[in-house]
């Protein structure tokens, strides 16, 4: 079983896909801790709910990033994980952070990397004329939300849709695909190599695997 840390800012919807999937057994791990840099983080109560050991540690208190990031990297590493998951942790990670945990750091971005990286994502989408949008699940590297991604799933964009439709569409694909690629982990099935990610052995492309494939 594979011990796992979740970091926080908000609701915590994509962490309580993953509570659900471990508790399910789909997950061949357990959430250890959940940390959030918000007191006010409804994903704090998920955890508690679930029984999990929570903590805030709040980027107010400290001087820095780099200074904050310091003390993100005690508090997660006291907890002795082998994964760190970025479940809408809303901090712009330092280098010496993203490398002390590289190869076991992965996020869930809202869009088809690697376009529109950064905010506002739906809307971007809209505004392009994008007939598709989706998310993708990544590696985390030192480039904001360029690391190598490992699964993605696509929704359509109708003309009639605005922002708040296209990321509920979005959102329940991110909690499916967001605990498969976690039990892909776990299963020791997936690797970062550098600038790539390995399934199986195999090397990914770009996007990834494709929504389409069969990849249980």
């Amino acid at each position: 079983m594979k011990s796992i840390v979740v970091l926080i800012s908000g609701s915590g919807s994509n962490l309580q896909a993953i509570l659900d999937a471990c508790s399910a057994g789909f997950i061949p791990g357990r959430v250890k801790a959940v940390i959030s840099n918000k007191a006010s983080a409804y994903g704090l109560k998920r955890a508690e709910t679930a029984g999990v050991t929570s903590a805030v540690l709040s980027h107010k208190d400290y001087d820095s990033r780099e200074d904050y990031d310091t003390a993100l990297i005690q508090l997660i590493d006291s907890h002795q994980p082998d994964l760190v998951v970025l479940a809408g942790f809303m901090r712009i990670l330092t280098p010496a952070f993203v490398a002390h945990y590289q190869g076991r750091l992965l996020n869930i971005h809202p869009s088809l990397l690697p376009k529109y990286q950064g905010l506002n994502t739906h809307q971007r989408a809209i505004d392009a004329g994008d007939t598709e949008h989706g998310c993708s699940v990544h590696f985390v590297t030192a480039e904001l939300d360029g690391g190598p991604v490992v699964l993605q799933a696509k929704v359509p964009i109708f003309p009639e849709d605005d922002a708040e439709l296209v990321a509920a569409r979005v959102h329940e694909q991110e909690h499916r695909i967001y605990p498969l690629v976690v039990r892909w982990f776990c299963q020791q099935r997936l690797q970062q190599n550098a600038d790539q990610a390995l399934l199986d052995g195999q090397v990914l492309s770009e996007h990834g695997y494709a929504d389409d494939e069969d990849n249980d």
